[in-house]
């Protein structure tokens, strides 16, 4: 639970700069819901983090905190996109649940971060092999890197990809 002073923080950051952040949100994203939402989620994240006391420069912060959870939101919305086109080219006897629907989509989403968070590199190997049907030799060749470069990728991205799964669990 977060401390007193914390949360005093937090309220104090919230009412001094809430509506620039609002505003700030809305001419980034053009849609004035998708900028409500994200300065909320700013705040929860806020809340949820480290002593707010220790915050110099509110703005800055809370604009960092911000883009991140715009990029998360745009990763996700693209994720989910994709999904519902490749659902939509499946045959209409396939029907899956949206409890299931939401579950594939968040985990699509927490993989496409994990493979963010190992490099440009390994994932456009890991998205080659797996979406494109490339064999590893294949993509040394187009990538221009030896075979133990991308099996050595692929390692990492499988390794990346269990221990998510192993959490989700």
């Amino acid at each position: 639970m977060p401390s007193h002073s914390h949360t005093t923080a937090v309220q104090r950051i919230y009412e001094q700069h809430h509506s620039w952040l609002h505003g700030w949100l809305r001419t980034r994203l053009s849609n004035a819901c998708d900028a409500a939402d994200v300065a909320h989620d700013t705040f929860v994240r806020i809340l949820g983090a480290a002593n707010a006391t220790q915050i110099r420069e509110p703005r800055d912060y809370l604009a960092t905190v911000a883009r991140g959870l715009v990029i998360d939101r745009y990763r996700r919305r693209s994720i989910e996109l994709a999904y519902q086109q490749a659902m939509a080219e499946r045959p209409q006897h396939t029907v899956i649940s949206e409890e299931d629907k939401a579950l594939i989509i968040e985990t699509l989403v927490a993989v496409d971060k994990a493979l963010d968070d190992l490099g440009s590199r390994t994932k456009r190997i890991f998205m080659l092999s797996q979406t494109e049907g490339l064999t590893y030799q294949q993509i040394a060749l187009e990538l221009k890197v030896s075979l133990t470069t991308v099996k050595k990728h692929m390692i990492r991205a499988f390794t990346e990809c269990s221990l998510l799964m192993a959490q989700m669990s």
